[in-house]
């Protein structure tokens, strides 16, 4: 007698023997994701600095890393297009 609880109608990964496999993400994605951690990281801390009054060199810091960071983006961005 089969069941029709809600419960029991999901299916268990042994069920799915011939799915396709999970893609696996590329050197490319991996980079511009960590690219995009960095630019807000910096962002984030070049805000704080502004609240904090920080000293000039902390400023200059952060926004470096965050042009430097969005740069690399944008170029990765459009060689990709070519």
């Amino acid at each position: 007698m089969t069941t029709t609880d809600p419960c029991h109608l999901t299916t268990t990964p042994a069920d799915h023997t011939h799915s396709a496999p999970s893609p696996a993400l590329t050197r490319g994605e991996v980079v511009r994701t960590l690219l995009w951690i960095v630019v807000v990281i910096s962002a984030v801390s070049n805000m704080a600095a502004s609240y904090g009054n920080a000293d000039t060199w902390v400023h200059l810091a952060c926004g470096a890393v965050t042009v430097l960071g969005a740069g690399t983006l944008v170029v990765r961005n459009l060689r990709g297009r070519r």
